[in-house]
């Protein structure tokens, strides 16, 4: 009985990889163009996804933002002019890789003060914890006095 129900989930699993791969009813009918186009949705994020290109997301707005990126080529746009009318309308976010700049640099900079926070955390637990200090020569005297004292006691 378990193997049948292993078997039904594999085969469930392995069908839902045919829905992964967004596909188009129209695309452009010079394949070069067409490969431009392509190239260029594999660095333009979904915005409903956030953490897929248009080019894999299956969603409405990444549908209808393929199609605003073969138009574009299609009227002769390059790559950075359609990169350029999609960041003036959605801003950075929309790429996948956004620019490096004053803008952005948090964001770029997060990740590697991350790591440096951990390190340092890490670091700190691992150091030795530093013993006691040594008793002066007074301290000792006095130790010494009570257990001098302790021992005539016994």
């Amino acid at each position: 009985m378990t193997r049948i129900f292993g078997a039904i989930l594999a085969f469930l699993l392995m069908s839902f990889a045919a829905f992964a791969v967004a596909v188009d009813d129209s695309p452009l009918e010079d394949p070069a163009k067409e490969a431009v186009a392509r190239e260029l949705m594999k660095e333009i994020r979904c915005l409903v996804c956030q953490n897929q290109s248009i080019e894999d997301s299956n969603a409405d707005l990444a549908r209808d933002l393929r199609q605003v990126v073969r138009e574009r080529i299609a009227l002769g746009d390059t790559p950075d002019n359609v990169r350029a009318y999609l960041v003036d309308r959605y801003g950075d976010w929309v790429l996948l890789e956004p620019p490096v700049k004053p803008e952005t640099y948090f964001l770029w900079g997060s990740p590697f003060f991350f790591l440096l926070i951990v390190a340092y955390l890490i670091l700190r637990r691992r150091s030795p914890k530093a013993g006691p200090k040594p008793l002066s020569a007074q301290e000792q005297a006095e130790l010494q006095a009570v257990l001098d004292e302790k021992e005539r006691e016994q």
